[in-house]
């Protein structure tokens, strides 16, 4: 992680030597691509499909599944099957309008 820190100044945009994103995008201000961060994740052997399965996992056991899809963007039946995997227990919770 230092290594990368000291490169970040050595990057070919100058918009990204002021940024506070630690991984900067070509954008002033904006982070860095998903699949270009992917890609520069791969390269010094950070596998980062597990470490998302990994965060997303940690989430639905603290939060019922259909929020946790709604807020990233997942089908509902994924996070469903990844929080009865974990073990959680908010497998059961109704997704909806509850104030009636």
């Amino acid at each position: 992680m230092r290594t990368y820190l000291q490169s970040c100044y050595h990057l070919p945009y100058a918009s990204s030597r002021s940024s506070q994103w630690l991984f900067p995008g070509r954008q002033p201000g904006q982070p860095m691509n998903p699949v270009s961060l992917q890609v520069h994740l791969r390269k010094i052997g950070v596998p980062p499909q597990r470490g998302r399965t990994s965060a997303i996992r940690q989430l639905v056991l603290q939060a019922p599944a259909p929020v946790i899809a709604k807020a990233l963007g997942y089908h509902d039946k994924t996070t469903t099957r990844l929080v009865t995997e974990a073990g959680g227990t908010w497998s059961r919770y109704a997704p909806g309008d509850h104030t009636r």
